[in-house]
């Protein structure tokens, strides 16, 4: 059953809303029947070439409708225009769940997703900046090195022969030639600007021998593929323990270089400890490793900037060639607002276009509040925020119209000061006759809306409608959510609390801090604030987060399979297994998807997988479990009339109710229901996969996680992030909660409901990148708000109404 929709044309309808034009469909998008996640076999008309923000609480369908449907389905649709070879090398994507899409173009989709993990990936080569940058300095740079690749990072310098065909007298026939290649590559660290030792006792126990189990890498055990090449090798004998080996051997078991040989009559390719913890390792990303493979790599190496290159991972030939006494390293380390500065002053007629490329995308940088930044800052250390608006550089000077720009969030990581810039881009890419959709939460964004979708009323199970569509004053007096709480403004404290002593930081000077001396008063909530880039997250995670007793928690991603849910990272399914297991008389491993419980045809995943080539792949349901996971017997096993697989399809303010009462009472598992819930994650199942959550969401769950522990500084990083209007005040509630029961409260926050509700305020600045570092405010709110001397105090106080 439906509710009842809102539509309101108001007095400004669109010139192309559907009110006005419903029977043009070239310009609406037509969503009819979308039942995609939570959505409820919904209907929506968008108009073309307008601003239209979806709004709604965190977990109403927003992203399922945007996101998973519409551009997805674009996305899908413009795949299939390849031929199947070119296919099978791309994405595979499935159709959404819906029954009608019409009038979709090209969708464009800039995401909060981290810009992957490779650790070769800069700000400059992820945008064009780089490419353009080579080929300047192949041009212009003194002395001339050679082509643009001689100022590559990612390029080696080879050289050898090799046979090519050749054509001589109308015959073909083979000649041997000389090649050579010049790359920028910096021999010594490979490109990666730092080199690493590894310590050789986290490697292996020398007291042991290799088939007594001496490798103590993680996936090196005696019985697994890498134990048995190591013991089957014939390099030593592998029941002589490693101390006893001779100088040989321990060099063939540490750092043999990649030797063809055959262990139990199979041709492979042995390593060293040594190179083959370096490949397998050490070339990735270390944030991207699974948790008890990235404990071991900080254990057992150590990172250091490479002496040869300085860290700029360029050879001495590519640093040695400049324009002007600048190198292409000094350009690429610069600020980027200020090398945009270097590269309009210039003078190079032969170059003119290629300048004034490179000046707009450096430009665009600057516009987009990204001018702090430089070209060589790994792209993986990038906030969502940043990676969002670094994806939107290359669409900003496109001459395409018509396009379907799709945003997730895009005010995440801005101060008031920088929403109103975003929100210029926003309508710009409207002005140029492109379509804009998005999702926010923001009440300064959703002002600027030419149409406004409100899904809801509520979360989960309890969304997935068209609570409203209209203008935004038919938002206000809609008397939805959304709506009643449009204009919510927080005001100061009437008292804030006492420290009960400082947290010391003195001479910060990561990344941009200059040098910043600081006191950040415990026992109560102080809030860092500041334009983004002026170096609150340096201060926080470089001085505060690494020191003893801190728990931070951030927005990264949860590592884990797409089997891994809420329930079974904070250690709820424990407890769960062990209830069902008590009130059964079976065992609690009977209770587990990913063990003796699981469905045989499945495996306890729920759907099976079909790869199809090159074509799209399909997950179907289980046909024997339905989806459920578990094998029919362990589903007759019931707890409070339920069986296993409805407890994880609850949401979790359902399950709070079922194991807080009766039958299935259960102390340890609701008291873990109750801090999620209290987190504002009331709405998730049980079992949901992590892989389904949003940043805003991992945070909060990361936080309900560490609930449970006593004392300690707890840092947050935004928790504001997906958090609808309404939502925000349950917050404010948690944080005192936290400082109450005996814990310090550091948030970076640029909300102001949350630096009206702070105990305590630093606010970095005064601008961002090297106009940024430094300390321009310490006090309480109401001090900042009477004294208006920085940005931030200027837009609290407007927010406050002071």
């Amino acid at each position: 059953m439906t509710i009842a929709t809102t539509r309101d044309p108001g007095p400004g309808s669109l010139p192309g809303s559907p009110e006005l034009h419903a029977a043009d469909s070239h310009d609406l998008i037509r969503v009819h029947g979308a039942r995609e996640n939570n959505l409820k076999d919904i209907s929506v008309e968008i108009p073309k070439r307008r601003l239209t923000v979806f709004t709604g609480v965190s977990g109403s369908g927003k992203s399922s409708l945007v996101f998973g449907t519409i551009a997805a389905e674009s996305q899908r649709l413009i795949n299939e225009t390849y031929s199947a070879f070119v296919q099978g090398f791309m994405p595979t994507l499935g159709r959404p769940d819906v029954d009608v899409l019409e009038g979709l173009t090209t969708a464009i989709i800039v995401d909060q997703e981290r810009m992957g993990a490779n650790p070769r990936s800069t700000v400059g080569t992820v945008t064009d900046a780089n490419a353009m940058l080579r080929i300047l300095f192949s041009r212009l740079g003194e002395p001339h090195i050679g082509s643009p690749q001689a100022f590559s990072f990612n390029v080696a310098s080879i050289s050898g022969a090799g046979a090519v065909t050749v054509e001589k007298a109308g015959r073909k026939v083979k000649e041997r030639r000389e090649f050579s290649i010049t790359g920028g590559m910096c021999p010594r660290c490979e490109g990666r600007g730092s080199v690493n030792d590894i310590d050789l006792t986290a490697l292996y126990d020398e007291t042991k021998s290799l088939n007594e189990g001496a490798i103590t890498v993680p996936g090196y055990s005696t019985e697994g593929w890498y134990g048995r090449i190591y013991r089957g090798c014939g390099f030593f004998d592998p029941d002589k323990p490693i101390a006893k080996f001779t100088e040989r051997e321990l060099h063939d078991l540490v750092y043999k270089e990649p030797t063809k040989i055959k262990v139990e009559g199979i041709n492979l390719t042995y390593a060293g400890l040594v190179p083959q913890i370096q490949k397998s390792y050490l070339s990735k990303d270390i944030d991207a490793l699974q948790p008890h493979i990235r404990a071991f790599v900080e254990r057992a190496a150590t990172f250091s900037t490479c002496p040869e290159c300085a860290g700029t991972r360029l050879t001495e030939a590519a640093r040695s060639s400049k324009i002007e006494g600048i190198s292409i390293a000094d350009a690429c380390a610069m600020q980027i607002s200020d090398l945009a500065t270097w590269v309009r002053e210039l003078d190079a007629p032969s170059a003119a276009p290629l300048l004034t490329s490179l000046g707009e995308t450096l430009d665009s940088f600057v516009e987009i509040g990204l001018g702090y930044l430089s070209l060589d800052r790994p792209s993986g250390t990038l906030s969502g925020g940043e990676a969002q608006r670094t994806k939107m550089i290359r669409h900003l000077g496109s001459s395409l119209t018509d396009v379907t720009y799709v945003f997730d969030e895009p005010t995440i990581g801005l101060h008031p000061h920088d929403v109103q810039r975003m929100n210029d881009l926003l309508r710009a890419l409207r002005d140029k006759g492109n379509t804009v959709l998005v999702v926010e939460h923001k009440p300064e964004t959703i002002a600027i809306a030419d149409h406004v979708v409100d899904l809801g009323p509520r979360a989960g199970s309890a969304g997935g409608e068209v609570v409203f569509e209209g203008t935004v004053e038919g938002l206000r007096g809609s008397g939805t959510l959304t709506g009643r709480h449009l204009d919510d403004r927080a005001s100061l404290k009437p008292a804030v609390r006492t420290p009960s002593g400082a947290l010391e930081v003195r001479g910060a000077a990561t990344h941009n801090l200059q040098g910043v001396d600081v006191d950040i008063p415990l026992g109560v909530l102080c809030v860092v604030t500041g334009v983004a880039g002026s170096g609150k997250s340096s201060l926080i995670r470089g001085s505060v987060a690494p020191r003893e007793g801190v728990v931070a928690i951030d927005q990264g991603a949860i590592r884990g399979s797409r089997r891994s849910n809420p329930a079974t990272y904070t250690g709820l399914l424990d407890p769960i297994r062990k209830a069902f297991a008590k009130a059964n008389g079976v065992k609690p491993a009977l209770f587990s998807a990913n063990s003796e419980g699981a469905c045989p045809t499945c495996n306890g995943a729920g759907v099976i997988y079909t790869d199809l080539a090159m074509m799209a792949g399909v997950a179907t349901t289980c046909e024997l479990c339905e989806g459920k996971r578990f094998d029919a017997a362990v589903l007759e096993y019931h707890l409070g009339g339920k069986d296993i697989s409805e407890v994880l399809a609850m949401p979790v303010a359902e399950a709070v109710e079922f194991f807080g009462s009766g039958e299935a009472r259960t102390p340890a598992a609701h008291k873990i229901l109750e801090r999620l819930a209290a987190v504002g994650l009331g709405y998730l199942t049980v079992g949901q996969p992590l892989t389904t959550l949003s940043g805003g969401e991992r945070q909060r769950l990361k936080l309900a996680t560490h609930m449970g522990e006593k004392g300690g500084v707890y840092v947050l990083d935004e928790p504001t992030t997906g958090l609808h209007l309404a939502d925000v005040e349950q917050l404010l509630g948690l944080l005192d909660h936290l400082v109450d029961s005996g814990r310090s409260v550091i948030v970076i926050e640029h909300h102001q409901a949350v630096m009206a509700h702070a105990d305590w305020i630093i606010d970095l600045g005064p601008g961002a990148g090297h106009d940024g570092g430094r300390i321009v405010f310490e006090g309480t709110p109401a001090d900042l708000v009477a004294g208006r001397s920085t940005l931030t105090g200027e837009h609290l106080a407007a927010y406050v109404g002071a």
